[in-house]
């Protein structure tokens, strides 16, 4: 009995060594960051509103929205976003966010301008930011971009490169933004084809590709080769057309996407290039400075001398060296201060 006694607590000592070798092996396992160990949190909590356009509108409110993705990933932030079906609903998902204690509340367009302004007013003690729009109140930081700049660029590249000597623009609604897109650009194709001819065309919205598609058609028509658009998810629209007429065979057509490099969406054959705008980069900064405690409100407006507008690196499939290298020279000229790109 005695003898039994001592081998059972022999294998119960032995089992129990297991045991806590087993417990080890899986706190070791969590430490370094293996499946059962989860994403760390940052308690952080960022909301995003966007405008009518929508979160995937292949355009800046996506860019905006792939930024607090990532830092969901990277940093473990509580990131939400809400897509704004009509303008009504502007001041209502702005405050969803900043009345439930939101860190920062983004807000994605210009539209979105006078309601922030209404709600940082309201709640001096939220955070805010917003893109495109310059609001002031210093609890809300507004980032603009130099869209003229980068937009007269890509003028230099369809002044050099129609074939049929007219090229088109396309925009959403008449707002200064979208304002600047269509002055740069014309400026850019007048600095490099003085004979070109411009034709314009404003559809009124951002979340309608049908006009899009109705528009690209008539400039196509009009014997339009490449068509620059600046106007969300109506973009969608311009570049299906231009997909449609070249598999109908004919005149070759081109689109020149805007805000993301747009050939990662619809394909090297019909994007001659992208006039990039840095979205996701702007929004990316100010939110690690609200993780970092370090958030500030005032304005910036980021240009080609910030590397936040240009053309995307994609661009050599299509552009040929020697346009490119007349885009850099135009560049090193508007960031020297030799060129003034107007702004209307």
């Amino acid at each position: 009995m005695k003898k039994m006694f001592k081998l059972s607590l022999i294998m119960l000592l032995a089992f129990s060594v297991v045991l806590a070798g087993c417990g080890k092996k899986k706190e070791e396992t969590n430490a370094s960051g293996g499946e059962s160990s989860g994403t760390a949190k940052s308690g952080v909590k960022i909301g995003l509103v966007t405008d009518v356009g929508g979160v995937n509108d292949k355009s800046f409110n996506q860019s905006a929205w792939e930024a607090l993705d990532a830092l969901k990933k990277d940093k473990g932030i509580d990131a939400q976003y809400l897509q704004s079906k009509s303008k009504e609903e502007y001041v209502t998902n702005l405050n969803k966010y900043v009345k439930g204690k939101y860190d920062l509340t983004w807000g994605i367009g210009f539209d979105l301008g006078e309601d922030m302004k209404t709600v940082a007013d309201q709640n001096p003690d939220a955070h805010l930011a917003i893109i495109d729009a310059t609001v002031d109140a210093p609890n809300v930081r507004s980032v603009t971009f130099a869209e003229h700049e980068g937009s007269f660029l890509v003028g230099v590249v369809a002044g050099m490169m129609t074939k049929s000597g007219k090229v088109g623009f396309v925009g959403g609604s008449e707002i200064p933004v979208i304002k600047r897109f269509e002055a740069g650009f014309k400026a850019g194709v007048k600095a490099a084809n003085p004979n070109a001819e411009i034709k314009i065309n404003y559809t009124g919205a951002f979340d309608k590709p049908d006009q899009g598609k109705a528009a690209a058609a008539t400039m196509y028509n009009d014997g339009v080769d490449i068509i620059f658009h600046a106007s969300g998810a109506t973009g969608t629209g311009v570049f299906n057309e231009a997909i449609a007429r070249n598999k109908a065979g004919g005149s070759k057509v081109w689109v020149i996407g805007v805000d993301k490099d747009q050939s990662l969406e619809f394909g090297d054959d019909v994007t001659l290039t992208s006039m990039v705008k840095g979205v996701t980069t702007a929004v990316d900064k100010v939110t690690r400075e609200v993780i970092d405690g370090n958030f500030k409100g005032g304005s910036e407006t980021l240009g080609l001398k910030d590397n936040a507008v240009g053309l995307p690196e994609t661009s050599s499939k299509n552009v040929p060296a020697d346009v490119l290298k007349k885009v850099d020279e135009f560049k090193k000229k508007i960031i020297d201060g030799e060129i003034k790109v107007p702004e209307e």
